[in-house]
């Protein structure tokens, strides 16, 4: 896994570890599980902190955005409308051309194996998208 975007010296991976230890509750307890479920789903994945303070997860372009709020945690999908989510898992910004979201709250689950299909969908539609992949140094 790659932190590529810094934010003051610190690597982005730092900083949402630190988010997630600063919410100290279930929403931390939630970004962390999800968070491990998308490197389990795509390990070369790429953490990033944009927008002043939000977890980024990209490979081949965005993926989704993790945010917690006082009543859920969002993952926001860039380009959510285009997947197919056959385990119903998008329960938030419907109608949006492009985006799709899943709001999780308090004491609900998410289906593991659904989530990591949807994440593997998304790298899967990032890299048909005829966008050439980043080179990497070897």
């Amino acid at each position: 896994m790659k932190s590529q975007t810094k934010t003051d010296g610190e690597s982005a991976s730092k900083l949402i570890n630190e988010r997630i230890a600063e919410l100290g509750d279930w929403r931390g307890d939630t970004l962390a599980r999800v968070r491990a479920l998308i490197k389990e789903a795509v390990p070369e994945v790429v953490e990033e902190w944009k927008w002043r303070g939000t977890p980024v997860w990209s490979h081949d372009g965005g993926i989704c955005t993790g945010e917690a709020y006082k009543k859920a945690v969002k993952l926001t999908f860039f380009k959510g409308a285009s997947l197919e989510d056959p385990a119903g898992l998008f329960n938030s910004s419907l109608d949006g051309n492009v985006r799709r979201a899943i709001d999780i709250h308090e004491g609900e689950a998410l289906d593991a194996k659904a989530f990591k299909a949807l994440i593997r969908a998304a790298v899967a539609l990032n890299t048909s998208s005829g966008k050439k992949p980043a080179k990497r140094s070897t």
